[in-house]
C-alpha cells in the first residue's frame, strides 16, 4: 500500500546495489596492491642477491689480502733470518781477526809491550768514564 502522505513515500534501494558499487572500488585497490606487494618482493630478492654478490666479494678480497700478507710474512721472515746468519758470521770473522792479530803481536814478541799498554791505558778508560759522565751531566743541566 501506497499512502498519499509525500514524507512517508520512500523508494527502496535492493540491499546489494551499494555493496556491488563498493565491491569493484574494493577490487580493483587489492589488485593494486597485489602488484605493489610483488614489485617490493621483487625489490627485496633483488637487494638481497645484490648483498650475497657483495659479501662474496668481500669475503673474496679479504682471502687475497690474508694470503698476501701470509706471503709478506714469509718473506720477511726468510730475510730476517738472513741478516741473522750475516751478522754471525760477521762476528765470527771479526772475532777470527782479533784472534789473528793476538797471536800475530805474540809471534812479533809484542805481547809483553801490549800488557803494559793495557796497563797504562786502564787509568785512560777510567779518566775518559769520569769525563764522559762529567759531560753528560752538563748535558743534563741545560
Amino acid at each position: 500500500m501506497v499512502s498519499s502522505d509525500s514524507t512517508s513515500l520512500s523508494v527502496a534501494l535492493p540491499p546489494s546495489a551499494p555493496k556491488r558499487e563498493n565491491i569493484t572500488p574494493v577490487g580493483s585497490k587489492i589488485a593494486e596492491l597485489n602488484e605493489s606487494r610483488t614489485e617490493l618482493l621483487n625489490r627485496i630478492q633483488g637487494l638481497k642477491q645484490d648483498l650475497k654478490n657483495w659479501r662474496s666479494k668481500l669475503d673474496t678480497q679479504v682471502k687475497i689480502y690474508r694470503d698476501e700478507l701470509s706471503e709478506l710474512k714469509k718473506t720477511l721472515n726468510v730475510e730476517v733470518e738472513q741478516l741473522r746468519t750475516e751478522f754471525q758470521e760477521l762476528r765470527n770473522t771479526l772475532h777470527q781477526q782479533h784472534e789473528d792479530v793476538t797471536t800475530s803481536l805474540k809471534n812479533l814478541g809484542l805481547q809483553d809491550v801490549s800488557e803494559g799498554a793495557k796497563e797504562a791505558e786502564d787509568p785512560k778508560v777510567e779518566g775518559k768514564d769520569e769525563e764522559m759522565h762529567t759531560s753528560s751531566i752538563k748535558e743534563n743541566d741545560k
